[in-house]
């Protein structure tokens, strides 16, 4: 139940974050930190079910399911490192500067809709064991 609790707030966090006009530029940087983290401590907890798919037979669902894992953790790297180095709010409160914003801000937008593309194939992927771990929890109730 705890891992589903992270998930929940990792999906919470990324839709506030998702929205910079809602929450403004800075809240918006350091909300993303935020997200980032909670998104690193998601996968760790995911990391025997990576593990389990790169045991034994590797179908190419399991093959396809690690693809898609290795390619969130690149988005998520992606996004968080262009967004520190187009950073408004984040950088300057460390006293930081960072040249290129040209190339950091087209950057960042692209990643962020590739990691937002990459979100909805994992969570359709996940719906079902989503809905089963709900079922278990509400026959634990019953009980």
């Amino acid at each position: 139940m705890r891992m589903l609790a992270v998930d929940a707030l990792a999906l919470a966090l990324y839709i506030v974050v998702s929205l910079p006009a809602l929450t403004g530029i800075g809240p918006h940087e350091w909300l993303g930190l935020g997200v980032g983290l909670v998104l690193l401590v998601h996968g760790a907890q995911h990391a025997d079910f990576v593990a389990r798919l790169l045991s034994g037979r590797r179908s190419l669902r399991a093959v396809g399911r690690v693809l898609l894992d290795a390619a969130l953790v690149i988005a998520v790297a992606v996004v968080v490192l262009s967004g520190l180095m187009e950073s408004g709010a984040v950088l300057p409160a460390a006293g930081l500067y960072a040249e290129g914003y040209y190339f950091w801000g087209p950057l960042h937008a692209a990643s962020a809709k590739v990691l937002l593309a990459l979100l909805v194939v994992h969570g359709a992927l996940n719906i079902g064991a989503l809905r089963r771990l709900i079922q278990r929890s509400r026959a634990g109730e019953a009980e």
